[in-house]
C-alpha cells in the first residue's frame, strides 16, 4: 500500500531569512576543539601531561597578563557604543541624527535595505527614535529607502534565481518588515502559469538523480522539494505525476490515493 504524501511534512512555515544572510551557519570551534583536546580519547595520555607540565609556568604570568589587559581594553558589544568604537566605523559623535544618517548610508552601501531593517539597526545602536524617524523619513523621500522596490526586486531575483513560489515569497518579504499591500503586489507579478512552469523545470533538474530510486521514494523528493519552496500541494503533486509518466513509471495509483 503506498502511503500518501502527506504536505505537511514537507511544507516549510517559514523558510529561512535571505537565509540571508546569512545563512545558518555552526560554531566554527566547537567540534574541533571537542576532537583534539580538553577531555578527548588522547587528553591524559603522556602527551598532554608534558604539555600541561611545560605549560604550567607561562599559566601564571600570562593570565595575570590577561586579567590586566581585560581591565585596561574594555570593548563594545554589537558592534559597540563607545567613542572609539564609533570613530572606527566612521559614525560622528554626539549628535545622534549625524550618527544615524552614517549608519544608514553604510548599510545601504552595495545592499538595498527595508526601513524596517534600518529602523532595527539604528534601534540596536541606541539611536533616539526622534532621531531615526527623522533620518528614515528623509531617505524616503528621496528614493534611498524604497520598500516597494525593494520588494520587485526581491521577487525577481528570488524566484528565477531559487525557483521560490509566491508563498515563500510573501513569507521572506514578511520578515523584512515589508508592508502587506507592497508584498501582495511584488507577487502579483508572478501569475500561476508562470509558477507552474518553474516548477517543471525544478523537477526537470532534480528528476535525473532520482532515477535508480523506487517509484514512492521519486514521488516523496520531488514533490518535498516543491513544498519547501512554497509551491501548492495541487499543483506540485500533478507537476510531479507528468514527470514520472513521461520517464514511464506507473502513477495510477496517485490517482487512485487522492493525489
Amino acid at each position: 500500500m503506498t502511503r500518501r504524501t502527506d504536505w505537511a511534512e514537507y511544507a516549510c512555515p517559514d523558510p529561512p531569512e535571505e537565509r540571508g544572510g546569512r545563512g545558518v551557519t555552526g560554531s566554527a570551534g566547537g567540534e574541533d576543539g571537542d576532537a583534539y583536546g580538553g577531555d578527548g580519547p588522547y587528553g591524559d595520555g603522556l602527551a598532554g601531561g608534558s604539555r600541561r607540565r611545560a605549560g604550567g609556568a607561562r599559566g601564571a604570568g600570562g593570565a595575570r597578563g590577561r586579567r590586566r589587559r581585560g581591565r585596561e581594553e574594555p570593548s563594545g558589544e554589537d558592534g559597540g557604543t563607545s567613542a572609539s568604537s564609533r570613530a572606527e566605523q566612521g559614525e560622528p559623535p554626539g549628535d545622534p541624527v549625524e550618527r544615524a544618517r552614517a549608519i544608514c548610508l553604510r548599510l545601504l552601501t552595495g545592499t538595498p535595505r527595508t526601513r524596517k531593517q534600518l529602523a532595527d539597526a539604528l534601534r540596536k545602536r541606541e539611536i533616539p527614535d526622534e532621531a531615526a524617524e527623522e533620518v528614515l523619513s528623509r531617505f524616503e523621500e528621496v528614493g534611498l529607502i524604497n520598500d516597494s522596490a525593494f520588494a520587485d526586486a526581491w521577487v525577481e531575483s528570488r524566484h528565477h534565481g531559487r525557483g521560490l513560489a509566491r508563498r515563500a515569497l510573501a513569507q521572506e518579504l514578511r520578515t523584512k518588515g515589508v508592508d502587506s499591500a507592497l508584498i501582495d503586489e511584488a507577487v502579483g507579478q508572478l501569475d500561476s502559469e508562470q509558477e507552474e512552469a518553474t516548477a517543471r523545470e525544478l523537477v526537470d533538474r532534480k528528476l535525473r538523480s532520482t532515477r535508480g530510486l523506487d517509484r514512492d521514494k521519486r514521488l516523496r523528493r520531488l514533490a518535498g522539494m516543491l513544498a519547501r519552496k512554497g509551491y501548492p500541494e495541487g499543483m506540485a503533486l500533478r507537476v510531479v505525476r507528468q514527470a514520472l509518466e513521461a520517464e514511464g513509471e506507473d502513477t495510477e495509483f496517485m490517482a487512485g490515493e487522492g493525489y
